[in-house]
């Protein structure tokens, strides 16, 4: 794949000025090179699928395993419990992101994407096989935690790197379009996450399930994993010598010395995007068995079909992104998450049809997939390559851990106190802070916008 070192090379010697003031390279792809390029897309995103399905399982099988872990008599103290260990989760993301940035500025791409799928594959191993809370007491809910933060710490890396390779590996012109891949297959292991559970619900009763067919999701997403390592062990490095061997290269001094502003910038539309994406995915199972009345397994045939729809709208958004600016996605973004929200939760609370609450949900992913079809690529475009892995994982960590992770939390924390719509207007809020930050985006990106 030299085409694609050859450009990350070109991307490593590019400065602010070069890339503003130059007029866009218009080189045509060759076939070859355009196949080089997709396939290492490919490649890079299957480690990411495998990443966010190991991730999200614990999300869709905690209704099953939270009595094995925190004896409660109350569903919803025994689901706090469990939202609290996913939170925690989501904590060790800014020293993931911190820690996998650095290791991508410094040492290549390649390395930290391979890295980080392993430690994956062993918090998954060590979920499946733990004892329970009957079998060995408290230790049980501490291994649940102690796996949770190791997965939380490699998922902290694997989002700013997987984006920043998929940003540099993408085609000049059509980067919005192959960059929202990175979100196909994050919810794609989302969905496939929710479709295990399913298939499960089909071949076993309830109380199997809560017995011991929990466990085999976690099994299935190990192994996943090392199919995943042996792909992206075929990636080619898209950053080049020169930009790794930079003086500051991965530094956090050198990014809040000269890309601070960026920093806060991206910190701040995360928050928002990491809140709302969190509430109409993983909370939503909850939401519609807990709040609107449903069953589990009618709550999760509806987020099967609505996950589904999701991963297709990504594309298209992103190439929209494309034509229409990031700038302007991203605006969108704000203005409609804010209107919608209230009215759309409003409705799932008291719906009555399963076909309505699906058709609420896909409207207001669709709000979402403004924002999440281009959330890589309008990330590394706001820093230059030798901190780009390090500013795009660590502003997505520190918004997504305190906001995206805490989102379960809060909205189930208010519901327990009898003010669960106080959790609409909290998204709701959020979703305006994002509308305003977005104006602080350029219209024209800083960086890979004219790389080849």
């Amino acid at each position: 794949m030299t085409a694609i070192a050859s450009a990350s090379a070109t991307a490593g010697a590019s400065s602010p000025d070069a890339t503003s003031a130059h007029a866009p390279n218009t080189t045509p792809y060759t076939f070859e090179e355009k196949r080089k390029r997709i396939f290492a897309i490919f490649a890079a995103s299957s480690g990411n699928l495998v990443e966010w399905f190991d991730f999200y399982v614990y999300a869709f099988c905690a209704i099953y395993f939270a009595p094995s872990f925190f004896p409660k008599s109350d569903p919803t103290v025994q689901l706090l419990n469990t939202a609290g260990v996913f939170a925690a989760g989501f904590l060790m993301r800014p020293i993931g992101g911190w820690l996998f940035g650095r290791l991508a500025d410094r040492k290549g791409r390649k390395t930290s994407m391979v890295t980080s799928v392993v430690m994956m594959c062993v918090g998954s191993l060590v979920i499946a096989c733990l004892p329970t809370y009957a079998q060995i007491g408290a230790w049980a809910p501490a291994l649940l935690l102690a796996a949770r933060l190791l997965q939380g710490l490699s998922v902290g890396g694997e989002y700013g790197t997987t984006a920043t390779y998929m940003s540099e590996v993408a085609m000049r012109g059509q980067r919005g379009f192959f960059s929202s891949f990175q979100y196909v297959t994050l919810i794609g292991g989302q969905l496939l996450a929710v479709v295990v559970v399913v298939v499960l619900q089909q071949l076993l009763d309830e109380a199997e399930l809560k017995a011991w067919g929990w466990r085999i999701p976690f099994v299935l997403g190990a192994v996943a994993a090392i199919v995943a390592l042996m792909l992206r062990r075929t990636l080619t490095e898209t950053a080049s010598t020169q930009t790794r061997a930079a003086k500051g290269a991965g530094s956090v001094a050198e990014l809040f010395k000269h890309h601070k502003r960026a920093f806060f910038v991206v910190l701040g539309y995360t928050a928002g995007g990491s809140l709302i994406f969190y509430t109409f995915t993983t909370y939503m199972q909850k939401y519609l068995v807990n709040s609107a009345g449903m069953s589990i397994k009618t709550a999760s045939n509806v987020m099967t079909a609505c996950l589904f729809i999701y991963m297709c709208m990504q594309p298209l958004f992103g190439a929209l992104s494309d034509r229409i600016g990031r700038r302007s996605n991203m605006l969108l973004f704000g203005a409609l998450g804010a209107l919608m929200t209230v009215p759309v939760l409003s409705n799932l609370q008291s719906v009555g049809s399963p076909l309505m609450a699906g058709v609420l949900i896909t409207l207001a992913l669709a709000v979402v997939s403004f924002y999440t079809s281009i959330s890589g690529i309008v990330k590394a475009e706001m820093f230059p390559p030798e901190v780009r892995a390090l500013g795009v994982g660590l502003s997505y960590a520190v918004g997504n851990a305190i906001f995206g992770g805490s989102a379960e939390y809060v909205a189930l924390g208010l519901k327990s106190i009898g003010h669960e719509s106080y959790f609409y207007w909290y998204v709701t809020a959020m979703m305006g802070v994002a509308f305003l930050v977005s104006l602080l985006l350029p219209k024209q990106a800083s960086y890979l916008h004219h790389d080849k």
